[in-house]
């Protein structure tokens, strides 16, 4: 597709600052997690229906009022005296692009490929000069209906998706001059070892194994939307004595890792879990940063997906808070003499890697009162995968057991995979494929 055909027009960029300065010198030290995911990007994308309370100019008012909540996003990033990141809180303010849809919000739902899905939420890399760089960009893109899609994209090692989307939902608690539910808490240090030397009874984890380099063929994406009936129907046929818990982000891994894989065997998977509410004295939701904690699950897969998935579910409500502890300071170990982070290593990838996202409903960013206001769909993914890709799995529109899944694979795998007779037969709506 060339430029000229693209269906969505950039129109302009601006800058939106908080509506009030944060106090002089005021500085936001990156945690060990953050570093860890400095080879990756995170895009989201919100669509809405029409809604007067959507108007553009008005969503920057109120993004101004957030972003008083908000001094990190509003940053730049520097070099700390250790060389490692910190953001410099100076309220330069994160950039907005306005643009247009030639189309129809319900036409491109329709229709939309991943590429151009991706035209909705504007992104440009770091530059040399990391003090005018915006690590977070904004697109708000009009369609012919008036409906709206916000598109957010940053840099994974300020923040993790959990942490993006508590942030939207709170520029909708501000845009309808509601309560904000789920304030940022800015703590670094929460996530940073107390012990001064690392416990060497820890488990290890297998990150050693992530950080080995992979090539990687092309990657494409497409996205499954499940309703509440099909995967109910799908637990239901797997649901068996050897898998009589199944919870929708095991069986759903479980089956996409069957089905991408093929074949028998016995196969690993790297699993992400958000731990913010899994530590023995919770994070807030709001956590500023990265909480996701990687680890390794193997499992015979030729014992089919009934099997898989009860390994996967003992497997994630089976780790321990000393896991992760393990995982953090083993990434504060990786450091120079003088202290400074050794360069970050691809984390999604190169074994397939599986984010269980449903614990936050992204649904609940609504920007105008009533039933109307909750999103039409939301999308997320990660930019940097490699190897044998990533699947997410995240809430549905529909409420209930709806999940959303969404995969980035090699190119002939996402086609095989949308194609796919066993996952078809729960009839999953396939979006944004390519």
């Amino acid at each position: 597709m060339t430029a000229g055909e693209r269906r969505v027009k950039k129109l302009a960029k601006s800058t939106s600052v908080p509506m009030m300065p944060v106090r002089p010198g005021k500085t936001y030290p990156l945690s060990p997690l953050d570093h860890m995911m400095a080879a990756h990007t995170v895009h989201l994308v919100f669509y809405y229906r029409a809604a007067a309370a959507m108007e553009g100019t008005v969503l920057k008012e109120s993004l101004s009022e957030v972003l008083t909540h908000y001094p990190a996003m509003a940053g730049r990033l520097g070099s700390g005296e250790d060389g490692n990141w910190v953001v410099r809180c100076n309220d330069a303010g994160v950039r907005v692009v306005d643009a247009k849809a030639e189309v129809t919000l319900d036409r491109w739902l329709e229709t939309a490929t991943a590429e151009e899905e991706m035209d909705l939420a504007h992104w440009e890399p770091m530059g040399d000069d990391t003090s005018i760089w915006s690590p977070f960009y904004i697109q708000i893109t009009e369609f012919e209906d008036k409906g709206y899609a916000i598109g957010l994209s940053f840099p994974h090692m300020h923040a993790d998706p959990t942490c993006a989307i508590f942030f939207i939902k709170a520029w909708g608690d501000a845009h309808r001059r509601a309560c904000i539910l789920n304030p940022p808490f800015f703590h670094p240090p929460g996530l940073r070892s107390s012990r001064p030397v690392p416990n060497p009874s820890s488990p290890f984890l297998s990150l050693k194994s992530l950080s080995s380099s992979s090539s990687s063929s092309p990657m494409s994406s497409a996205t499954f939307v499940f309703s509440d009936s099909s995967l109910k129907s799908l637990i239901s046929d797997h649901q068996s004595s050897s898998c009589p818990e199944a919870t929708p982000f095991s069986i759903l891994a479980a089956l996409f890792w069957s089905r991408i894989a093929g074949g028998t065997g016995s196969r690993a998977l790297t699993v992400g879990t958000d731990f913010r509410k899994r530590m023995h004295a919770p994070l807030p939701h709001g956590f500023y940063g990265n909480a996701i904690h990687f680890s390794a699950v193997t499992a015979e897969l030729g014992g089919g997906v009934g099997s898989v998935a009860e390994r996967i579910r003992g497997h994630v409500e089976g780790m321990e808070e000393e896991e992760y502890w393990s995982a953090i300071e083993w990434v504060e170990e990786r450091k120079t003499a003088e202290g400074t982070y050794l360069p970050a290593f691809t984390m999604y990838g190169p074994e397939l890697t599986c984010v269980n996202l449903e614990h936050v409903s992204a649904y609940g960013a609504v920007f105008e009162k009533g039933d109307g206001g909750r999103a039409a769909h939301v999308t997320c993914r990660f930019g940097g995968v490699v190897g044998e890709g990533v699947v997410v799995v995240m809430p549905a529109p529909e409420e209930g057991m709806g999940r959303t899944v969404s995969v980035t694979l090699p190119e002939d795998l996402t086609v095989r995979i949308c194609r796919d007779e066993v996952i078809s037969r729960y009839e999953p709506l396939v979006m944004f494929e390519g």
